[in-house]
């Protein structure tokens, strides 16, 4: 049996942020030390956004040096704490500076689409006519070919007024499900945002969000506010065998 095709997953590392002391350097840094760790490095690595926290070309700088000692092929998309000029041009991700992030690579046995559900400015996310438009166009391309589509905002209620607050519309997570069910090779959507592990389906395909490298967010469904702190941080392994897409979670710490 040939090896499977290993994607990495890490997401809101938060670079340049400073939420009650804690440190992102460490966290990222501990988090990469573990893929790197790990008996099967990964063929790529995928950042599912929040790269930085603030946006500044220092920041960038510091989030892709740390990345890079991973080796691996880096596939990075923007959170609500990106700016897609910056993440375009550190990373070297073509198209005008202010339009959506968003791309298809062809890896092998595995078609990775990264679809921009920000809104610059503000936290929570979008899907627009456009980007639904782009992304039904970017699926209609590849039929058979198995699929990872990665977002930053989850398309799923959480549970959690806060985090719905500042997450997708249901009207905008209702027509991308529309898109997701005439699209089978789709199997498997996965993004961060919420920082803490979450498990859902959008038309009958698996939602993993995973945690952040950073800070973490505590499972509480009466909570008026967010509430962030210390926490296992971890990491996303998908593993493409036969086809088909597992998908493993790792924590740290």
């Amino acid at each position: 049996m040939p090896a499977p095709f290993l994607v990495a997953q890490v997401s809101d590392p938060h670079i340049g942020g400073d939420w009650g002391g804690a440190d992102p350097v460490a966290g990222l840094t501990e988090v990469l030390a573990a893929i790197r760790a790990l008996p099967d490095p990964p063929d790529v690595l995928l950042v599912t956004g929040d790269l930085v926290d603030n946006g500044t070309d220092e920041e960038y700088a510091q989030v892709q040096e740390l990345l890079a000692a991973v080796g691996a092929p880096l596939y990075v998309l923007p959170g609500n704490h990106d700016r897609r000029a910056g993440l375009r041009a550190r990373f070297g991700i073509p198209g005008d500076p202010s339009a959506p992030v968003q791309y298809a690579a062809d890896l092998g046995p595995l078609r990775l689409v990264a679809l921009d559900t920000t809104i610059p400015g503000h936290a929570a996310g979008e899907l627009d006519s456009d980007r639904l438009d782009w992304l039904d166009a970017e699926l209609t391309r590849a039929p058979e070919h198995p699929t990872l589509l990665a977002m930053h905002h989850p398309p799923v209620s959480t549970g959690m007024a806060p985090w719905d607050e500042i997450g997708l519309a249901a009207a905008d997570r209702a027509a991308l499900e529309e898109i997701v069910t005439r699209h089978p090779q789709v199997q498997r959507i996965v993004a961060g945002h919420i920082h803490q592990p979450l498990l859902a389906t959008l038309a009958g395909r698996p939602v993993l969000s995973i945690p952040s490298t950073y800070v973490q967010a505590r499972v509480d469904f009466g909570a008026p506010e967010i509430q962030l702190g210390p926490g296992r941080s971890g990491f996303a392994v998908h593993a493409v065998i036969d086809g088909a897409i597992s998908s493993y979670l790792h924590t740290v710490g």
